[in-house]
């Protein structure tokens, strides 16, 4: 009896890591798209509180971590597990990003951010 149950043990681990090292190879020969709000020039940084809701930071940087707009929202929530929101920072970052490029200088509150908002 106890030589069945070892016996059965060894083909369940080996039946085991068969299929994670099946599922390995064939997640990463698949790599997951990226999604369509992510910019490949550069990223953002929204900094909020829990008191206070309505008023956060949002700070743009290229890909060289330099930062190249900085936009301070009053009375604006900003909900950025929305697509439609999450679409509108990307407009901005690549908007403020190419700003940078032509003039290498770092602006704030443009109002960019509230106006692509409410659009």
């Amino acid at each position: 009896m106890k030589k069945q149950i070892s016996t059965f043990l060894l083909i369940l681990s080996l039946c085991a890591t068969t299929y994670v090292s099946f599922s390995q190879v064939e997640h990463e020969s698949y790599p997951l798209p990226t999604p369509k709000w992510v910019s490949e020039k550069g990223y953002w940084v929204i900094e909020s509180n829990v008191k206070t809701p309505k008023n956060s930071v949002i700070y743009f940087y290229n890909n060289d971590n330099e930062l190249v707009y900085k936009e301070k929202l009053e009375g604006i929530r900003i909900n950025w597990k929305k697509k439609r929101v999450l679409m509108h920072l990307k407009r901005v970052l690549e908007q403020s990003i190419a700003s940078w490029n032509k003039q290498h200088l770092f602006t704030e509150n443009e109002m960019l951010v509230a106006t692509e908002l409410r659009k």
